[in-house]
């Protein structure tokens, strides 16, 4: 499955599809000494190789000669950036890639995969376009020179590998499509009909070498390099902890970020281009029965054989055919199901999908990502700055309290209002949550008592501290008490380190729970209530 798959993916980086048996040689063995998964394959995969065309093709000039050497710069700098990562145990930074971010790229990646092969799979006459917009200019332009035999080719291709994978999953239908196609090219001679075939492929493997480029080189590549780390880290590290809870192993997240940083290193010394754990691959290795990562080591040995021994056999292979590989490898990406599902559960992650996966589209791979995780920082950092408010009232009979905009019966006092603030207690939200509470007490000027449940505040700052002690004078100066009610430790110990714990415990105005609080301040008036009824089977308790 990989050697026909990574020449397919070096085509994809606009690289000679020899590079991608060398992707998939060296760069497997270092990831086996340093890999904490039994199962997971790495070498090229579709995403990391779009990025890589991406980024390399507008600094390369059209040069073949420059474009292999920003390759291995690129290689090498994605490896630095996650064997930094991995070193600093940084791990957890790509969770501010969320799901629907990262389903809206991959969705939208895939698009322009396929959009990228049509080229090959029609024999257009047609100039290489990286954006999605510039490849349907130019699909539309050269469609007059679609030529019959190729897209023969690639109908049958791609009708071989669909059948194969539906009706015989174990057998190895790609290498069986490219052996096939191959042997029929050979003898009906299509290279001498007009179809585009790959020629000679050169044998043997590079010898280690450092790329030298500018030190413009290596700023201008980055940012690219900086995406393609963290995507093929993801790529990576979601479907080995997915194979790991299968056969009940144990993966380390930062190990993982080393193990594939030193694989892309690797790459990069020996005329490759980026490399990360594929999910196919990975699933096929799995089911093979690959448990640890010696799989890989007999992967990359099987390789290295085929690039010593093998390559002449590949001279009349049709590049229709990888083209093929290609469209039908990607089509899976294409994640309608978290589109939808993302809608349905919350809009604003259906938002976030819908910008990620038209920006990319339209504008390209690192905008697309770029735009998804900065709309989804700011939707984080907008709710984080406006925590959920909830008044409480007793449920009659109890010490409990409960939502009073959720349960009907609950018992409640005109003259104390129990208030429950679920979020941090910090710069961004401070203001907004003394602005609300403030506001409350100025609508009911009966109160005399504001209990603050702080039970779900996790965490506060000096600005939280600061906003509290406003708070607390400007409700007495309304000759309103307040009280703390349930307040954890951590956010105690800054509240005493600002000096705002200690005056209000002197005043006997912190409470170690909600019900005490209220006896505190004279208790719930019982005749207020609305009645008694038990929280309905389908309403959340909060």
């Amino acid at each position: 499955m990989l050697v026909p798959q990574s020449m397919a993916y070096a085509a994809l980086a606009g690289m000679p599809p020899v590079t991608g048996l060398y992707a998939a040689v060296v760069p497997l063995l270092v990831y086996a000494m340093f890999g904490t998964s039994g199962s997971l394959a790495v070498g090229p995969v579709a995403i990391t190789a779009l990025m890589t065309s991406a980024a390399l093709a507008p600094l390369a000039g059209g040069d073949p000669g420059r474009y292999a050497a920003l390759a291995g710069l690129l290689a090498l700098l994605v490896g630095a950036i996650q064997l930094a990562m991995g070193v600093l145990r940084l791990g957890a930074v790509v969770n501010f890639m969320s799901h629907s971010v990262l389903a809206g790229f991959t969705s939208a990646a895939a698009i322009i995969i396929a959009a990228s092969q049509v080229k090959d799979l029609l024999g257009l006459d047609a100039e290489r376009a990286e954006g999605f917009p510039e490849i349907v200019s130019s699909v539309w332009h050269a469609a007059g020179t679609a030529h019959g035999l190729t897209v023969v080719i690639s109908v049958v291709s791609i009708a071989g590998l669909v059948l194969l994978k539906r009706f015989w999953p174990k057998l190895p239908g790609a290498l069986l499509v490219v052996a096939g196609v191959t042997a029929a090219s050979a003898m009906l001679s299509f290279g001498d009909r007009g179809v585009s075939i790959l020629t000679d492929v050169p044998s043997g493997l590079p010898m280690p070498a450092l790329p030298t480029l500018s030190a413009q080189d290596v700023t201008a590549l980055l940012p690219a390099a900086l995406a393609i780390a963290l995507v093929a880290y993801m790529e990576g590290i979601a479907v080995a902890k997915a194979l790991a809870a299968k056969s009940k192993q144990q993966v380390n997240p930062d190990t993982e970020l080393v193990a594939v940083g030193a694989a892309n290193v690797s790459a990069g010394m020996f005329a490759a281009f980026p490399v990360a754990g594929g999910f196919s691959r990975s699933a096929v290795n799995f089911s093979a029965g690959a448990r640890t990562p010696f799989a890989t080591v007999v992967t990359a040995l099987v390789v290295a054989l085929t690039a010593l021994l093998l390559t002449p056999a590949f001279y009349h292979l049709p590049k229709a055919v990888l083209g093929a590989i290609i469209v039908v490898a990607v089509v899976g990406l294409i994640d309608v199901k978290s589109a939808a599902g993302a809608w349905r559960t919350r809009r604003v992650d259906g938002i976030a999908l819908g910008i990620t996966f038209v920006v990319t589209l339209l504008a390209g791979v690192e905008p697309g990502l770029a735009a998804g995780v900065a709309f989804s920082l700011a939707v984080f950092l907008w709710r984080s700055s406006r925590p959920h408010q909830a008044e409480l009232g007793r449920v009659p009979g109890t010490d409990t309290f409960r939502n009073v905009a959720r349960y009907s019966g609950l018992t409640t006092d005109p003259h104390i209002a129990v208030v429950r603030v679920d979020g941090p207690f910090y710069f961004a939200s401070a203001q907004q949550v003394e602005d609300s509470l403030t506001g409350l007490v100025e609508e009911r000027p009966e109160l005399h008592t504001l209990v603050l449940d702080a039970s779900a505040v996790n965490d506060a700052d000096a600005d939280g501290a600061h906003a509290l002690a406003e708070l607390r004078e400007r409700l007495g100066d309304r000759g309103i008490t307040l009280r703390l009610a349930t307040v954890r430790g951590p956010v105690r110990d800054l509240l005493t380190r600002a000096g705002v714990w200690q005056s209000l415990r002197e005043a006997n105005q912190v409470h170690p729970d909600v019900a005490a609080a209220v006896s505190a301040a004279g208790g719930f008036g019982r005749s207020s209530g609305s009645g008694t009824r038990s929280p309905s089977p389908t309403q959340e308790v909060f």
